[in-house]
């Protein structure tokens, strides 16, 4: 507000806060202020009174609504006969939350909307009635392998129908903030118009206790997303009891969004409540009723309900009237209060917003299911049960098709007046939705001027991490693709020596660069600007993930295939933010993903907590995940080329590479020839010693192992072959999935000897690949908890030094030789 409307308000009220402040000191005045920021009054934000008109006929989607809660109780039913379950309440509950989207809101052609995982079944009932899915399908429902739907929305098990993966809670949120931001940093580099993109959230008020669901609020408000909504379904209940029995879920988060500067729209009463909330005693017993108490409310007699919420007030109610008003009057069960709420929330300009809905769980199941504490359990009904479901929804269902053992499904006709309407909706709003379509764009190859660099070697010692973001520097400045490289830090740039883009590609931020940076005089100063390319993301693993899914899977979300390169301390990468890379496997998502400063021994002096010694063994877990140890520059350069090749070329595949890359600066050799083919199959002889025995070595291990070849040699006359194996997991998935002979077996044809494997990685990494391995085995690894202490000592203490090496193999010969 920029004019002070009443002057001499403001005035009385600073004079008795200053009062407050000179009485009980400043505290109590800091607390008085932050009550009133972060509480309000328990009503709708828009009162009944200023309702926009509802635009659609109200009666045909109330018909509409009835056959897709029908349909996704009967599916979940009728796949309880295998014991597969499924979630009858959160769809119950959340209905006219969907079903007001798909008929006024979601925009097929821009919008992105992340469905809540557990209301799947509403979806498919919905995509049921438009005729996208058949009653075969439904009943297939989490029968996958006989082709039928999956359980929860997974791209990858229905690449033409699921955009978002959900159903890890706490996820979503913060995929949806980030895939704003990215739709933001689109728009603002010149890639794509995304002005009229839209990104809806559907949320549960339980899943908001995930860290990670409100950990990025104040990033969609500092950055202004007011192309962010989030839709919280407040029904009041975990899985398994209410998510707030003391206090109230919705002033919580009314209190955390307002703080973290999101608009807040409430549509929390049904109109029923209009004649009660005059009171203004009764407003403010409601915000006192803590979420245990109101859910017992909801389930108990109106009698009871008389007693305990309206003692005292005059409420020209029937106990029924109150039973029915406060058991079930919400705003969410109303389809003029959500349009109401949505239509609000999209006014709003100038940051995100939330819409907070209250429902009720279970909602129309009946009263054995409605607002109980183990109606997320409950997976099918009986058939008295549908038949006063049936009742309720008014649906066309004989009493004779309810009196097999399967309930039917209900569809009204692919030309009735249901099934037209709906139809005519989602062509008005651009189409079906959900919908991901992948239209082929290969990009062009870039040319071999940056691998070329990596291939001649340096006699300067030069890290890999370092190699590796040359390589990505050069290649940002190729003249058709560069422009499509998405660098993502989540701070510490310097430290991967990406300061070099500063003032080329520049950091992007909305706001541009509104201040003079205190390196303003350096050359590699720090630089903003609205268009910048490179995201840095500060601490922030989660959110870095989270922009990198965005970037990953733009190819199908906006048809603009983009190239994340996620770079990050190794031990921060699986370790921590692994649940969203298995989530970017099922998004179909492709990039880059880079865990420098990799390795158990490599980060000297910084010990337990940041010394890698299992990310590669944590990534062979991820089947879209292809997992690279390089040794050397031109590896590196080989490996990246092929991957662009792999997720950017005439046939794309759907996967992402890991790469992990080490800070220890040492000389790079020149590319020997005729070695492509073994750095990305996985292994290649690199230093022919002998054949007496195979030291085989991954990453900077390599270094180790030439070193010990050399002692063996010198000490003992013992000639050993030196072998470079680029990914042990990729070695290990030939060989299982291999019609004929493994390529391991193919490389080693031949060699006699034992066999050591050394990494900087537990002994479990190498030991992948043991039951394709014909000669004695020996692996040399760092298992057990990083510590700190200089790379020669700590790499004794796990017996990978040189002389540990040298000593196994000779061990490892001498035994072959007395067997």
């Amino acid at each position: 507000m920029e004019k002070d409307l009443d002057p001499q308000e403001t005035a009385e009220w600073l004079e008795s806060l200053e009062a407050v402040r000179r009485a009980a000191g400043p505290e109590r005045a800091d607390y008085l202020l932050r009550r009133l920021a972060t509480s309000s009054r328990p009503v709708n934000t828009v009162p009944t009174s200023e309702e926009p008109p509802y635009p659609g006929d109200l009666a045909l989607e109330e018909r509409i609504s009835a056959y897709d809660r029908w349909n996704a109780a009967v599916m979940i039913t009728r796949g309880s006969k295998h014991g597969l379950g499924g979630h009858l309440a959160t769809y119950a509950s959340a209905a006219w939350l969907y079903e007001v989207g798909f008929n006024h809101f979601f925009d097929g052609e821009h919008d992105q909307i992340y469905f809540q995982g557990h209301a799947s079944p509403g979806i498919y009932a919905r995509a049921f009635l438009e005729g996208r899915l058949s009653e075969e399908q439904l009943d297939l429902f989490r029968r996958e392998p006989e082709g039928g739907l999956p359980s929860y929305p997974h791209p990858r098990s229905m690449p033409d129908f699921w955009q978002f993966p959900t159903v890890s809670m706490g996820l979503g949120p913060l995929n949806a903030i980030y895939q704003a931001r990215f739709n933001r940093y689109l728009h603002h580099r010149g890639i794509k118009d995304t002005s009229r993109s839209h990104v809806w959230a559907f949320l549960g008020d339980g899943e908001m206790d995930e860290p990670e669901s409100t950990a990025a609020l104040t990033l969609a408000a500092r950055e202004g997303l007011d192309n962010l909504t989030f839709v919280i379904n407040c029904n009041l209940q975990r899985l398994d009891g209410p998510v707030r029995g003391n206090t109230s879920v919705v002033q919580e988060l009314e209190g955390v969004f307002r703080g973290a500067g999101w608009h807040v729209v409430k549509a929390l009463w049904g109109h029923e409540w209009d004649g009660l909330l005059d009171s203004d005693e009764l407003v403010a017993r409601l915000g006192e009723v803590p979420d245990g108490q109101f859910q017992t409310f909801a389930a108990s007699s109106g009698d009871y309900i008389r007693k305990h919420l309206f003692q005292g007030l005059d409420v020209p109610y029937s106990d029924e009237d109150l039973r029915r008003i406060v058991g079930g009057s919400r705003a969410g069960h109303e389809p003029r209060k959500v349009y109401a709420a949505y239509r609000r929330a999209l006014d709003n300009r100038g940051a995100p917003t939330v819409v907070l809905v209250q429902t009720v769980k279970g909602w129309m199941l009946g009263s054995g299911i409605e607002a109980r504490n183990a109606n997320h359990q409950m997976k099918k009904l009986t058939q008295d049960e549908f038949r006063v479901l049936r009742d309720r929804l008014r649906l066309p269902v004989p009493d004779e098709a309810l009196e097999g053992e399967l309930p039917p499904y209900a569809h009204p006709g692919p030309d009735s007046p249901e099934a037209r309407y709906a139809a005519e909706r989602r062509r008005a709003l651009g189409g079906a939705v959900p919908r991901r379509t992948v239209v082929p764009r290969p990009l062009p190859e870039p040319g071999e001027r940056a691998f070329r660099a990596l291939e001649k070697g340096s006699t300067q010692p030069v890290a890999t991490t370092m190699a590796l973001v040359r390589l990505v520097k050069d290649l940002m400045k190729e003249p058709e693709t560069g422009r499509r490289w998405v660098p993502i830090v989540p701070d510490e740039a310097r430290t991967f020596g990406m300061e070099s883009l500063f003032p080329t590609a520049k950091i992007y931020s909305p706001l541009g660069q509104r201040y003079e940076s205190v390196d303003r005089e350096l050359l590699l100063a720090y630089k903003e600007a609205t268009d910048g390319q490179l995201l840095i993301e500060g601490i922030t693993e989660a959110g870095s993930m989270a922009s990198f899914a965005a970037a990953a899977s733009s190819y199908a979300t906006h048809g603009e295939p983009m190239i994340p390169f996620y770079i990050f301390y190794a031990m921060f990468g699986f370790q921590r933010t692994g649940d969203q890379m298995w989530a970017l496997a099922d998004q179909l998502g492709r990039g880059f993903l880079v865990g420098a400063t990799a390795g158990r021994t490599t980060m000297t002096g910084e010990g337990l907590q940041h010394a890698d010694g299992h990310s590669q063994l944590l990534a062979s877990a991820n089947p879209a995940c292809v997992a690279y140890d390089p040794a050397f520059a031109y590896e590196v350069g080989t490996i990246v080329r092929d991957g662009l090749r792999r997720m950017y070329g005439p046939s794309p595949e759907d996967v992402f590479y890991y790469l992990t890359v080490y800070n220890e600066p040492m000389p790079q050799p020149a590319m020997p020839e005729g070695v492509e083919e073994g750095i990305l199959r996985g292994i290649y002889r690199y230093a022919e010693g002998g054949g007496q025995a195979h030291l085989l070595a991954s990453g900077t291990a390599i270094h180790w192992a030439l070193a010990a070849q050399k002692l063996l040699q010198e000490d003992y006359g013992l000639g050993v072959d030196v072998w470079s194996v680029t990914s042990w997991s990729e070695l290990r998935r030939d060989a299982m999935t291999s019609s004929g002979v493994p390529y391991l077996r193919q490389a080693l044809a031949g060699a006699r000897g034992p066999v050591i494997a050394v990494s900087d990685w537990m002994r479990a990494v190498p030991d992948q690949i043991r039951p394709w391995i014909d000669q004695p085995w020996t692996s040399l690894g760092t298992d057990g908890f990083g510590l700190s202490g200089t790379r020669e000592s700590v790499r004794r203490h796990f017996g990978v030094d040189p002389r540990s090496i040298a000593d196994a193999v000779f061990k490892a010969v001498e035994e072959q030789s007395r067997s």
